[in-house]
């Protein structure tokens, strides 16, 4: 009888030693992200750029239109969702989200270039006006209509945007050099490491991504790291995205997010398109920078 009892009991012990060993790492779920806009940073820097335009000055950059900076909100935050499996991404805003919530207690993190100096992180810098203010997010069913879907199997991106028209932007992925840092955080309940990355174009960025969950993906198209990407940052832009909740199933992404009216051209048809409103003196390629910034983050 003991011997009975000793045998059951070293089952059960190598059990869960191998249940251990082989943890289970899904490849197939939805994340749920905050994307925080820091709103009165990115309004103090606009009306900076425009005060140096401007002969008369708007007082220092601290009035808008006859307003205070100061009494604005400081961030609004957006609710996004974020489906994934083994080839790809979806990204898009959550239905009935609750537009401007005030989210000064959200982390930021710190450090620019390299990991040095200080400053907030986070929203959409409204640089050179015209064009990069008529991308306004348009609602459908409640939420805004951008949608970011990302193959990382032909390693191409799909952005759904609305002007006056909606249009569905084609392109190639933006490659992203990524250094490693010893930095970790714990985000939504998974431990991520901190990588900081700049694009040709030189947009800093800033992540942290898990190998618990073996996707090379991550919010605004963000991708090439051994795993997902859980916490994004981009300084110059003030804006940040936080996963919140991750939750695991068997479907793959959703295929039916493209609304049939929109109108299907590649990035540098689009800048060509629209390009003049981004301009404003500077080259094309500036103003292809502009409207791709504006359109993912």
């Amino acid at each position: 009888m003991n011997k009975i009892v000793v045998l059951t009991i070293t089952s059960l012990l190598l059990c869960i030693s191998a249940q251990a060993q082989y943890a289970y790492f899904g490849n197939r779920g939805t994340i749920s992200f905050d994307k925080v806009v820091y709103t009165r940073a990115q309004t103090r820097e606009m009306m900076k750029k425009f005060d140096d335009m401007s002969t008369n000055g708007m007082g220092g950059g601290r009035h808008f239109w006859g307003g205070d900076i100061n009494t604005m909100p400081d961030s609004r935050t957006e609710r996004m969702t974020m489906h994934f499996d083994e080839y790809g991404s979806l990204l898009v805003p959550e239905i009935n989200d609750e537009e401007n919530k005030d989210s000064r207690n959200q982390p930021r993190i710190s450090g620019g270039r390299a990991g040095r100096g200080g400053g907030s992180m986070g929203a959409v810098t409204m640089r050179g006006g015209g064009g990069a203010m008529a991308m306004r997010s348009a609602r459908t069913r409640g939420g805004s209509s951008k949608v970011l879907y990302q193959n990382l199997k032909s390693n191409t991106a799909e952005v759904q945007v609305e002007l006056d028209d909606k249009y569905i932007l084609k392109d190639s992925l933006t490659e992203v050099t990524w250094r490693f840092t010893d930095e970790y955080r714990n985000i939504a309940g998974f431990e991520c490491r901190r990588v900081n990355g700049a694009t040709a174009d030189s947009l800093y960025l800033v992540a942290f991504y898990t190998d618990q969950i073996p996707v090379s993906a991550g919010p605004a198209l963000s991708h090439g790291l051994p795993g997902m990407i859980l916490g994004l940052a981009i300084p110059e832009m003030h804006i940040q995205y936080w996963a919140t909740k991750v939750d695991y199933h068997n479907d793959t992404v959703p295929t039916d997010w493209r609304d049939k009216k929109s109108k299907a051209m590649t990035l540098d048809d689009f800048s060509n398109s629209i390009g003049r409103f981004f301009q404003r003196g500077d080259d094309s390629g500036s103003a292809k920078k502009r409207i791709l910034e504006q359109i993912i983050y």
